[in-house]
């Protein structure tokens, strides 16, 4: 958590409702997203027992596994659930644009669950589907296999840094809002609304209190309430197992099913149409739109792929390839934190106190200095000194850049101290037209208000890595092609 975090949940206690700790919204919301509610049942791996799904707020669709133990149910939920899933993959593809030789998809799937242990769910659904086979032993439905390969597909998407194909909301909201509890409550949906968006004339604490009520507020899932599991949820099951199949008893024991887990469902499922509505009041920051066009980018890649080969995602990567997926998580992550500063002064004040970045006014400016380059030609290098009261702990020589000014480089030439606070030198370089003298506007003016700071997305380096085929012989040499076996198809469902 960074200082400017810890302060934002000190005044959000003291203000009695959630404190902004983002002034633009980032992340993607698509203007129709695929809401996924799931519950799970309690004592066994992943069985789903019900979900509540669609991309229609007032229209979901309700799909419920009268008994979670049993394999043929389990697989019929798939089913009805790939039914929904594979439908909104298809309406993403309706529309396409060429970029090179590459056919871009204009709209891409994005899923919406409630927390990070729904993200968790959706993944290993998507690992007990996507291996099973539609003929032979044990066969399931057509879509069931898809399914599992498109859930897996949006599980490790979620993994990117900055990604919006599968957002767990309160992650979504966490990122904008610094509510006054703690991070594990933050988790609790209906509590961090509570914080973020309290009704009218309530506080945020009576709010999250209120949340805390299970017969009002059941949780958000998978998991359900073990007193919701030992005094409705256990009987009802019973008295499915026990009526004979097509009786009227088994058809009610269905329909009590229904309408007790609809009633568990319908409560979050308003709480994630609350907060989509509550995120979309922020305007969008502006590097949103460059990082859902990559995951458009992805989405066709991934679409193509399955169209001329659709083999499963392997149960492990080799040794390079995890080696590239690990260094491109930790590139996205640096590039998505930078942007996320350059675009919003208030994730650019975390990176002012630590020091990695300054704010301050521009006191002097030699617009016309001119230095001998590295080739001995003269060329133009305005020198500007800004004054701060920030802490600056980056080393002269430093390249920064100022979040208004990303194509001109700046490097710290002098730190000198003074009674107001410091003073910063900076030579400037690029941004400023191709003749001799700056072009108007291109070099900051005395009063200006400006900030610097040395994270930038271009500011990132990482080192060559083999090609599969030249995997070292310590990491077990290049890996052969993934095909999937009898055994995969017949994993148990865990």
């Amino acid at each position: 958590m960074s200082a400017i975090s810890s302060y934002a949940k000190a005044l959000a206690v003291a203000a009695g409702r959630g404190v902004p700790i983002a002034t633009r919204r980032h992340v993607h919301l698509s203007d129709r997203p695929l809401v996924l509610v799931p519950l799970a049942l309690a004592g066994e791996a992943n069985a789903p027992l019900a979900a509540m799904i669609g991309t229609d707020q007032h229209d979901p669709a309700l799909l419920v596994v009268p008994q979670p133990r049993n394999r043929d149910l389990r697989f019929d939920f798939a089913a009805s659930l790939a039914d929904v899933v594979l439908a909104y993959v298809r309406s993403c593809t309706a529309r396409f644009e060429v970029v090179g030789s590459d056919k871009v998809f204009l709209d891409a799937p994005q899923l919406l669950v409630p927390n990070a242990a729904g993200l968790g769910f959706v993944k290993l659904l998507g690992r007990s589907t996507r291996f099973r086979r539609t003929n032979g032993p044990f066969p399931v439905a057509h879509g069931v296999p898809l399914l599992g390969r498109w859930l897996t597909y949006l599980g490790e998407r979620s993994e990117h840094p900055g990604s919006s194909a599968m957002l767990a909301m309160t992650q979504a909201l966490n990122l904008h809002w610094a509510s006054g509890q703690s991070a594990v409550e933050d988790a609790n949906l209906a509590a961090l609304l509570g914080w973020v968006d309290p009704p009218e004339g309530v506080s945020g604490p009576e709010a999250a209190l209120a949340a805390e009520d299970p017969l009002v507020w059941p949780p958000a899932g998978p998991s359900t309430d073990p007193a919701f599991d030992n005094e409705v949820l256990a009987p009802a099951i019973r008295a499915y197992e026990s009526a004979a199949p097509d009786s009227p008893k088994r058809l009610r024991a269905v329909e009590t099913l229904e309408r007790e887990l609809r009633g568990q469902l319908e409560p979050t499922w308003r709480l994630m149409w609350r907060a989509i509505e509550v995120l979309r009041k922020l305007p969008a920051a502006a590097t949103v739109e460059t990082r859902w066009t990559a995951d458009r980018r992805d989405f066709s890649r991934y679409h193509d792929y399955l169209t001329t080969d659709g083999r499963p995602q392997a149960r492990r990567d080799g040794a390079v390839a995890a080696a590239r997926r690990l260094q491109s998580l930790e590139r996205e992550q640096t590039t998505y934190d930078a942007s996320r500063a350059l675009d919003d002064p208030l994730v650019m004040a975390s990176y002012r106190v630590n020091g990695e970045a300054f704010q301050g006014t521009v006191v002097s400016v030699d617009r016309e200095r001119r230095i001998l380059s590295e080739k001995g030609r003269r060329v133009t290098r305005p020198l500007i000194v800004v004054s701060t009261g920030d802490p600056v702990h980056l080393p002269v020589g430093k390249a920064l850049r100022a979040p208004e000014r990303m194509k001109q480089n700046a490097r710290i030439s002098e730190i000198a101290r003074s009674a107001d606070g410091v003073l910063v030198s900076l030579e400037l370089d690029g941004g400023m037209g191709r003749a001799a003298a700056p072009a108007p506007g291109s070099v900051p003016e005395v009063g200006d208000e400006i900030t610097y700071t040395s994270v930038y997305p271009d500011a990132i380096r990482t080192p060559d890595l083999p090609s599969t085929d030249q995997t070292p012989w310590t990491h077990g040499g290049p890996p052969r092609p993934y095909v999937p076996t009898d055994d995969d198809a017949q994993e148990p469902w865990e």
